[in-house]
């Protein structure tokens, strides 16, 4: 199976060369249709969690929302994990990482939605709409994922993940947004801007791997850690959207 060590050039940790290992293939293959499945699955139970603690946070009970999320952290990045490195494991680990997702985004999409009526619709549109039209722009050829657009979309998905821990290791030592990443302002913005960006061409690696999953008949477990590996990407995309709209508005 030459050319399966490609499958690590992806900016998506949920995708790694362990996933796609030939002694894995079965009589079971990975289909797109199979896979389209399990992301709608994912899709549900993280909205079902998300609609809990959005419920909750509305209620007044705070502090069970603040236990939920800080579950929902711990949980999600264990699960994470677990399925990053023993893709065997995705069919059992991916639903309750997305119930654990949903409930982090659930919790901090009700507080966005306490400050800025409307932002969290705004944000789940506009997140849909980059779904499509990233998904338009792969079909049609206008977006061509080569070697060259991965490697550049791994090292721009590195260097925002750097920063990230950067600001928060600063912010324990009181030195804040170094990076003017939470910045309101125009740089602010401007960065936030070209953060989604970096996720929405994320789409496009998901997408390609996907596709190749199932022109190299992947076994049929890889249905679920490529439905997985793009709700990865999704949810990024969405806080990151739910981030730059909150810029704009304050």
């Amino acid at each position: 199976m030459a050319g399966i060590g490609s499958y690590s050039q992806t900016a998506n940790p949920a995708w790694s060369n362990k996933a796609f290992r030939p002694g894995d293939f079965t009589s079971k293959r990975m289909t797109l249709q199979g896979t389209i499945n399990r992301t709608f699955l994912l899709t549900m139970a993280l909205l079902i969690a998300a609609a809990f603690t959005w419920n909750q946070s509305f209620n007044g009970n705070q502090s069970l929302v603040t236990g939920l999320l800080v579950f929902g952290l711990i949980a999600g990045f264990i699960l994470a994990l677990i399925t990053i490195f023993i893709p065997k494991a995705a069919p059992f680990t991916s639903i309750p990482y997305a119930l654990a997702e949903g409930l982090v985004l659930g919790g901090i999409s009700a507080r966005y939605e306490s400050l800025y009526d409307g932002v969290t619709m705004q944000a789940a549109l506009l997140t849909f709409g980059v779904l499509l039209l990233m998904l338009l722009f792969y079909k049609t050829g206008l977006i061509k994922v080569t070697k060259k657009f991965r490697i550049g979309v791994l090292c721009a998905t590195g260097a925002i993940m750097l920063a990230y821990l950067i600001t928060f290791i600063m912010r324990l030592f009181g030195v804040h947004d170094i990076f003017y990443m939470h910045s309101s302002g125009p740089i602010g913005i401007l960065i936030s801007v070209g953060i989604v960006i970096v996720a929405a061409l994320n789409l496009a690696l998901d997408f390609d791997l996907i596709e190749r999953g199932v022109k190299r008949n992947a076994p049929k477990h890889m249905e679920w850690y490529g439905a997985f590996g793009l709700m990865v990407t999704l949810v990024w995309l969405y806080l990151e959207i739910l981030r730059l709209i909150s810029k704009l508005r304050r």
